[in-house]
């Protein structure tokens, strides 16, 4: 059994009184009595390269025509247990999955609660690992005798499938929010951000194809990533795009979702959730996340390295991975690179370098504690209530909102995570009201 050290560093750096201080209304999320919380059971599922493009297509066989014209997902897959099949069909080799990954699940059970106060939405998830670990660790920097390299990349990637590289990734719980301003979510929910093209996807982008590419020079993108539908001339085309103009219209509109990621290594840490959204690219909130790259772009050697008068040690080595948390804080246990310190073949450093002090504006919203337990994570986020950044959905009580979850797992990301349909939150909603999850008002 392993419990990982995150209460401990949250006690330590003070984060629930960040989250707490000079409020009386805000509960402390480690005091919340969760047994007295309902808890909801969301099916999630591997969804391989099913994407926007696809449910359309006449490949998705009696069903293109009824997603064509806005019936949701889950009017079809309604029955018991259709997404377990759907996800353990998926998972395998076939149309839909050209790269198998080796001992991935097909299909993860999350529970979900949600309360809420006059300050904060509580947002509390529960799933099992694939792992008998949990995924606390990220790519790093390792010294080949010579120069510093990115090492250790995840599942899907070519090179860990081919056998010449470790898979490393660190596990995300993922939420989707959409106020009903976002046309047709609330019925195929993150499917209409998950696109040919992009990363991991069929017809994958080209450099060229994105340098060639107007939108994506406007907002100074090197490659293919989330988008909204209504972003594009062609709906069914990435190369296509509206104007920066006509896209921050829709931005001004609410026609965006939010997008809160949990990262077990670059957010973890500090008591954090990043805090983004999706409309014509996957973007960050206004401000600065919580975690920035660790190598210099010049010389690619690492920009700190690990205190060793704090830690025992200035890096570490492959034998050591999943032996303990291996998080790069700035503002507690890093120091600044020394070249010369007597660097040996196999020497490994964070790629990420992660930092509560840095984090500001928009970007730094969001709060979460997690553990892992006996195979399980539990995760809470802390979401404010009544935020009014532009490129925030503003949760308030009495609100229902369209909701999306994903859970990443077993050192992997783009889409190979487990995913839902979209499901209805309500803080607090009106008697009467049908809603997924309903947040319980605490005292």
């Amino acid at each position: 059994m392993k419990t990982t050290a995150l209460f401990v560093q949250i006690a330590a750096i003070g984060i629930i009184g960040a989250i707490t201080a000079g409020t009386a209304t805000a509960a402390d999320p480690a005091k919340i009595n969760w047994s007295k919380i309902p808890a909801t059971s969301v099916p999630l599922f591997y969804p391989g390269q099913s994407s926007y493009e696809w449910v359309r297509s006449d490949a998705h066989k009696n069903a293109a025509k009824e997603v064509k014209r806005g019936d949701a997902c889950a009017s079809c897959h309604d029955e018991e247990g259709a997404e377990k099949d759907l996800g353990n069909k998926l998972v395998q080799a076939g149309p839909l999955e050209p790269m198998p990954v080796k001992g991935k699940s097909g299909y993860k059970d999350l529970k979900v609660q949600a309360a809420y106060d006059t300050k904060n939405a509580y947002l509390r998830f529960q799933w099992k690992t694939d792992n008998a670990y949990p995924g606390t660790e990220h790519q790093y920097l390792r010294f080949d005798g010579h120069e510093w390299k990115v090492w250790g990349y995840p599942k899907l990637d070519k090179i860990v499938q081919d056998g010449h590289m470790i898979g490393i990734y660190e596990d995300r719980m993922s939420v989707m929010i959409d106020d009903g301003k976002v046309p047709g979510f609330a019925q195929q929910g993150c499917w209409l951000s998950c696109h040919d093209g992009q990363r991991d996807m069929p017809k994958l982008f080209t450099k060229e194809e994105v340098a060639a590419n107007t939108l994506l020079t406007a907002i100074k993108k090197s490659d293919v990533r989330k988008y909204l539908p209504e972003t594009r001339t062609d709906p069914l085309d990435w190369k296509t795009g509206k104007s920066v103009e006509d896209i921050a219209k829709i931005k001004a509109a609410g026609g965006f979702v939010d997008l809160i990621q949990w990262r077990a290594h670059r957010s973890n840490p500090v008591g954090m959730a990043d805090d983004g959204y999706v409309l014509e690219w996957r973007l960050g909130d206004a401000g600065n996340d919580m975690f920035s790259g660790n190598a210099d772009k010049a010389t690619h050697a690492p920009k700190f390295m690990w205190d060793a008068k704090k830690v025992g040690y200035k890096s570490i080595t492959a034998e050591q991975l999943h032996k303990g948390d291996h998080f790069l804080i700035r503002e507690q246990n890093a120091v600044p690179f020394d070249p010369n310190a007597g660097w040996k073949e196999g020497d490994m450093i964070p790629d990420y370098i992660v930092s509560r002090e840095d984090a500001k504006g928009s970007a730094a919203d969001n709060n979460a504690i997690a553990s892992w337990k006996d195979g399980i994570w539990t995760v809470v986020m802390i979401r404010p209530l009544g935020l009014t950044n532009s490129d925030d959905k503003a949760l308030k009580a009495g609100g229902v909102y369209n909701v999306g979850f994903a859970a990443h797992d077993d050192n992997i990301t783009t889409r190979g995570h487990h995913v839902s349909f979209v499901k209805t939150l309500g803080l607090g909603a009106a008697k009467g009201t049908k809603v997924d999850i309903n947040a319980v008002k605490l005292p």
